[in-house]
């Protein structure tokens, strides 16, 4: 933690103080590895969601992974300067666009994929392979507790 900002013990003792910081090394980790790829975060994100879920229109895009209708509109730009998706004309209503993956994107996506999960097995290398499945139970838990 020695590029973490000193906060007296008692705060670093907190579950709340603890969780942020691993989450701020753990998207720090990503964000790094994503990047070997030219790739930022939301825009895996959302190439993530559109392979999951495409076709699928830019609105229902948008609503799902909770990102604002006019980024949503640029990171998929984005994402079809690059290849990497397609935009067709949506056959349930020819007024929206549907966003899909394209063969490129399904490419990058794959290794993107393997890069976040090495990313996310060095934020846990200190962990045995018991200790990393209980850790991703008990975050779960806390994340939706009445689930």
């Amino acid at each position: 933690m020695a590029d973490t900002p000193y906060a007296p013990s008692r705060i670093r003792a907190l579950p709340s103080w603890l969780l942020g910081r691993a989450a701020a090394r753990g998207h720090r980790l990503v964000a790094e590895a994503l990047a070997a790829e030219g790739m930022r975060m939301t825009h895996h994100a959302v190439l993530s969601a559109v392979a999951e879920l495409g076709p699928v229109s830019q609105a229902e895009l948008g609503r799902t992974v909770g990102i604002d209708p006019k980024d949503i509109v640029a990171i998929v730009n984005d994402l079809q300067n690059d290849g990497l998706v397609t935009r067709t004309p949506d056959p349930k209503d020819r007024r929206k666009n549907a966003i899909g993956i394209s063969a490129d994107g399904k490419r990058r996506l794959r290794r993107t994929e393997r890069l976040g999960d090495a990313a996310n097995a060095e934020l846990t290398a200190a962990l045995s392979d018991d200790e990393r499945a209980q850790l991703i139970a008990l975050l779960n838990r806390i994340v939706a507790p009445a689930e």
